[in-house]
């Protein structure tokens, strides 16, 4: 039986090594494919946009179209102010996701595992995930007056649950012949969780990652307009700048940029750690 499933492995890397069949896709008609969807589906949004615009709901000066926004948006990238903004934002947002990873792991590896603590702490997760972050900026600035650190316990506090359910739900659909077949093999302990658990359960672990990168990213933005620190520019303090003075075009300039980071992030990290993880599983066809 163990020389079988030798066999069988060795067929397996043999396919995954073997040159591509002729006539495949060509890594450019592969990533075009993966581009247009994406062109479409903002050039319909920018139309829609304009055609708001030109239906006169609301004037100019309050709803501007896409074209000065676009252009403002240029102007504020070569000025220097928004990528100086931007920067602020994103070490904001790395540095609270980092901390949220590493305690969101931490508890869902400790909660997998222990069922007394699950049974007396998963549903408290399943709650603080579903709890508004702007519901705990109150708290955070009365400890922490208005600071970095109040931003920062937000953030951390809005992603973890996230990455904690998503790890324990990855653990719940391991399958237990894995588990035993793991168990008759010798593993044990730390081998059997790192070869085997946390193996099997990255496809929800990721799944978490992804919805705690959201998390985190919407309380920055909510902390960033309520807890607005001197000569600290970030894309959440220009947002609420352009709404005191009226500045609608600067507004919607803000809220682009916003918008494209979230989609790039998304798209360029945790789209291309998916398709890697399903990759590795067979579920997408590998072609060089």
């Amino acid at each position: 039986m163990d020389v079988a499933a030798v066999a069988l492995v060795e067929q397996r890397l043999a396919e995954a090594e073997a040159p591509p069949l002729a006539g495949g896709p060509s890594r450019r008609r592969r990533a075009w494919a993966a581009l247009w969807p994406r062109l479409l589906a903002i050039a319909l949004l920018v139309a829609g946009w304009q055609l708001v615009v030109w239906s006169g709901w609301r004037p100019q000066y309050v709803l501007p179209g896409p074209l000065p926004v676009f252009r403002r948006l240029l102007r504020d990238i070569a000025s220097g102010d928004l990528p100086h903004a931007a920067a602020t934002t994103l070490q904001r947002v790395a540095l609270g996701y980092a901390i949220a990873v590493a305690l969101g792991t931490t508890l869902g590896l400790v909660l997998g595992r222990n069922r007394v603590l699950r049974a007396g702490l998963g549903s408290l997760f399943s709650g603080l995930q579903s709890m508004p972050s702007v519901a705990w900026f109150p708290l955070a600035i009365l400890i922490f007056q208005l600071s970095e650190r109040a931003i920062l316990f937000v953030v951390v506090l809005g992603a973890a649950p996230a990455l904690t359910n998503g790890l324990i739900s990855g653990m719940d659909h391991i399958p237990p012949q894995l588990l035993r077949a793991a168990r008759s093999l010798g593993a044990r302990r730390l081998r059997l969780l790192w070869f085997v658990i946390l193996p099997a359960a990255l496809p929800g672990y990721v799944a978490g990652m992804k919805q705690g990168w959201a998390f985190a990213w919407r309380s920055l933005m909510a902390g960033e307009l309520l807890v607005i620190i001197g000569n600290k520019p970030a894309l959440g303090v220009r947002l609420e700048e352009a709404r005191q003075f009226a500045d609608a075009e600067g507004l919607l300039a803000a809220m682009v940029a916003i918008l494209a980071i979230g989609v790039l992030v998304d798209s360029l990290l945790f789209g291309n750690l998916e398709r890697v993880v399903r990759s590795h599983r067979g579920l997408i066809e590998n072609n060089r």
